[in-house]
């Protein structure tokens, strides 16, 4: 899974649960969209979005893992036929990573309904297939071998028989699409840093950290079964990842490519995957079509096969998952909000 029901903390209420993230070029501009409150979790206590949660998409300009620009979401509680008003704010330099920056409000609306702002932005908020893939043998087989410290025993997996968990399922989506001459302003460059975060309000006044996405896959690979982990994984900032993270996660990819018989060097290896995960952060540059494969990562695309990639590059040995997005029951759209319907 890419970072569905990811922690005992964001299963505690899945509406604040992200479980992708992606950004890609639209046809007016950058898309940038999560995915939260996944139908795998089974009946769900209260769908939606949450009316005390921030869902926040944050942007980095300069390459330093900081936020400069911050759009968030907040929504109402449902009203009678379970629609949710949203407003969307922007804050921008050093309040862009402040929680109780107040910003400016440039856009509400309701949900399943598409709103725009005078400048071009449009945000969409509703129900919608998930665009995502996996198999649960393979993705549990994964897991095992980095917690374990074992090789990738792929012996008896047989791609042919590989069926995607998530086909059918709905997720509830914030699709984003920002026109370049409002995401550029005071940019070094085209290249993006790009992560969400999901918090929740506190009787104290405060915000409490939830859940936090940049790259695919980093869950699935690392806390599948460290679930104490998965819920520290999902706080902090990407400046400090790697410094927090590195060292261990270094240490389990070094232990499955030793394992693997795949390098010489399964520490130096390892250090280097790590560095490259670390600080957990989906690069993009505006304008160019994204895709997230073995030779670059540049965005993430509705069609991107996230798991082959991650998987591979973390055993340094060829994992395939054996199905692709043909396994989508509903497919993602080429118009805005871009997101697969639901199904029929």
């Amino acid at each position: 899974m890419s970072h569905h029901l990811d922690s005992p903390i964001a299963r505690q209420d899945i509406r604040l649960d992200i479980t992708d993230l992606y950004a890609f070029r639209g046809t007016t501009g950058t898309v940038f969209a999560i995915n939260v409150c996944h139908s795998i979790f089974g009946k769900l206590p209260v769908p939606g979005f949450h009316p005390e949660g921030m869902y926040e998409f944050k942007i980095d300009l300069n390459g330093d893992a900081v936020e400069e620009i911050t759009f968030r979401v907040t929504f109402d509680a449902a009203d009678a036929d379970g629609s949710q008003r949203f407003l969307l704010h922007r804050i921008d330099g050093k309040d862009a990573g402040d929680p109780n920056a107040p910003g400016v409000a440039i856009i509400d609306g309701v949900t399943n309904r598409g709103a725009t702002s005078a400048n071009g932005l449009r945000l969409w908020a509703g129900q919608a297939g998930d665009p995502f893939w996996i198999d649960p043998d393979l993705l549990h087989a994964m897991g095992h071998a980095f917690q374990d410290g074992t090789a990738t025993n792929l012996a008896e997996w047989d791609p042919a028989r590989a069926r995607n968990l998530f086909a059918g399922h709905t997720v509830y989506s914030i699709v984003l699409e920002v026109p370049d001459a409002e995401l550029l302003i005071g940019a070094a460059s085209k290249r993006l840093g790009v992560w969400a975060v999901a918090t929740l309000a506190t009787d104290a006044g405060g915000w409490r950290p939830i859940n936090r996405i940049g790259l695919p896959m980093i869950h699935p690979l690392f806390t599948q079964f460290d679930e104490d982990l998965g819920n520290v994984l999902n706080t902090g900032r990407p400046t400090d990842d790697f410094a927090t993270y590195g060292l261990r996660t270094a240490q389990a990819i070094a232990a499955v490519v030793a394992a693997n018989g795949t390098s010489e060097d399964p520490s130096g290896y390892g250090l280097a995957v790590a560095h490259r995960f670390f600080p957990n952060i989906l690069p993009y540059e505006v304008g160019t079509q994204a895709t997230f494969g073995f030779g670059e990562w540049n965005g993430r695309s509705l069609t991107d096969n996230v798991a082959d990639v991650m998987f591979s590059i973390a055993a340094n040995a060829p994992v395939r998952l054996g199905i692709g997005k043909e396994s989508v029951t509903s497919k993602p759209s080429t118009i805005f909000p871009y997101l697969p319907p639901l199904n029929a």
